[in-house]
């Protein structure tokens, strides 16, 4: 499954603010919560439950928290740029500046899965990891990620 597929240019955030782990769970939890017309504190509450099975923090500076929720019929994903790369338990002990939110129905198929290993490997790039934050335009993030 292609970014494009889950991912809108709306739906881009290019400098965040978040000072912590939790802080920025639950700022990503409410923006995808207005988005979905589902419950901040229900995306809070899974994605910190995803997060106590093992960091989603990947290294090099690159977290993809994500969960299922079965409200939804296909992946949504929110990709966020913080101003100021923040702790986030990664498996290298890395600080975090890239944050990719995924969202993913309960049951998810066979090509829903693949959206998470899609954005994973989009994100081990390093290439496209220093483009990423290099610019502040969500449309320059936005190509970024969806090319192929």
């Amino acid at each position: 499954m292609k970014i494009a597929n889950f991912l809108s240019a709306s739906d881009i955030v290019p400098e965040l603010a978040a000072t912590d782990k939790q802080k920025l769970l639950r700022e990503v939890s409410r923006q995808a919560g207005a988005r979905l017309g589902i419950s901040a504190d229900r995306i809070f509450a899974a994605l910190n439950k995803r997060e106590d099975l093992g960091s989603t923090g990947m290294g090099d500076g690159v977290a993809i928290p994500h969960a299922r929720f079965h409200e939804i019929e296909k992946p949504f994903g929110m990709f966020f740029h913080l101003k100021k790369p923040i702790a986030f338990d990664a498996v290298d002990g890395k600080p975090v500046d890239i944050v990719f939110l995924l969202l993913l129905p309960e049951a998810a198929a066979g090509a829903q899965l693949g959206a998470l290993a899609n954005v994973a490997r989009k994100l081990r790039d390093a290439t496209k990891v220093a483009a990423l934050r290099r610019t502040r335009y969500s449309a320059d993030i936005y190509r970024t990620l969806t090319a192929e």
